[in-house]
């Protein structure tokens, strides 16, 4: 898989290509990492990256993923999906609205199709990431507008999966 990921305000051509079920190598720029991972809770992961053993903390912030390594913090999020949205995210982040996935990840499943009625909370799309498969849920009730990814599509956050067009609540 191939993305261009700002890293700190910097954008950087980095490539990730699995190798087996905890192990990748990964390509950043010109330097090239063989990295073993493992998930120790939801937000910590235990890296091998080249032989070198490392903790490492992932948050989910407003503008993309903080990323504390080797004592050092990271603030990563996608080049391209920032240049889709025509603008890099704004101060006040992505909206809670949107279907989107918390990761670079690939669909296994999209359970709606356009037309459909969703009810808040109904699962609509299934995403796998580091072999561990994640369901999306609608933010709210309402009709799927327009489908935006299909099984097999690698995604990454920010990118809208799926479009719901919100149902008025009547009072």
């Amino acid at each position: 898989m191939e993305y261009n990921l700002l890293i700190n305000d910097k954008t950087f051509p980095v490539t990730l290509d699995i190798q087996e079920k905890n192990k990748c190598a990964v390509s950043i720029a010109d330097k090239r990492f063989s990295v073993e991972f493992d998930r120790i809770g939801e937000h910590l992961l235990s890296l091998e990256v080249n032989g070198k053993k490392i903790n490492t903390y992932i948050a989910d912030t407003p503008e993309g993923k903080e990323i504390f390594l080797n004592g050092k913090s990271y603030l990563v999020a996608d080049a391209d999906a920032l240049e889709q949205q025509g603008t890099k995210k704004s101060s006040g982040g992505k909206s809670s609205d949107e279907v989107t996935s918390p990761m670079p990840a690939v669909v296994i499943k999209v359970m709606v199709k356009e037309g459909d009625m969703v009810e808040k909370g109904q699962g609509v799309v299934v995403v796998s990431a580091m072999k561990m498969e994640t369901t999306l849920f609608a933010p709210f009730s309402g009709c799927v507008t327009r489908i935006n990814a299909q099984a097999g599509d690698k995604v990454m956050p920010g990118v809208i999966l799926v479009d719901i067009e919100k149902r008025e609540e009547n009072t």
